[in-house]
């Protein structure tokens, strides 16, 4: 495990561990536009999606325009985003706000092998290829990944349990 330097924003915390990254990747992906934020560093930004009503602009680029064609009947949306400025070597991570070691996998942390997070975004308006959010929680600038529709009847599981995060009496 190596140290990252004093005043790297990303670097790693007392009981974090990272492990080398492999040599190459394994596929390739099309950002399909940006998302525009109020926030420009990692201390800004919430820390989950739910905790801000900052409305947010996703940017599709206009070779996907048509793809966009019945979303504006859809109040809520799955918005996939690359955390592009996310580290992406830590296997042990110990969150600020929760002061635990946890693995990875068992976090919603944006440092992870492929940093893609998942928001479900109430949709506000669209205008030509520019949908007006709320509930993002990522940097200016994030690169697109996926825009889908959010169905309560099958995206939800309301007796979904993250058994370390119901000990904490949350």
């Amino acid at each position: 495990m190596e140290r990252s330097p004093i005043g790297d924003p990303f670097g790693i915390r007392p009981g974090e561990v990272a492990v080398e990254l492999p040599a190459r990747f394994d596929a390739g992906i099309y950002f399909i536009g940006r998302i525009r934020t109020p926030w420009t560093s990692r201390d800004d930004c919430p820390k989950n999606a739910r905790e801000s009503d900052a409305v947010c602009t996703v940017e599709v680029d206009a070779r996907w325009a048509a793809a966009l064609a019945g979303v504006e009947t859809c109040s809520h949306l799955w918005v996939l985003y690359w955390m592009d400025r996310a580290r992406r070597d830590l296997v042990l991570q110990a969150p600020r706000h929760y002061g635990e070691q946890r693995g990875t996998f068992a976090l919603r942390s944006p440092v992870r092998p492929n940093p893609i997070a998942a928001s479900v975004a109430r949709l506000l308006r669209i205008e030509d290829t520019r949908l007006s959010v709320i509930g993002l929680d990522c940097l200016d600038g994030t690169p697109l990944l996926d825009v889908k529709p959010y169905f309560s009847s099958t995206d939800a599981v309301p007796d979904a349990i993250v058994g370390w995060h119901t000990k904490r009496g949350e």
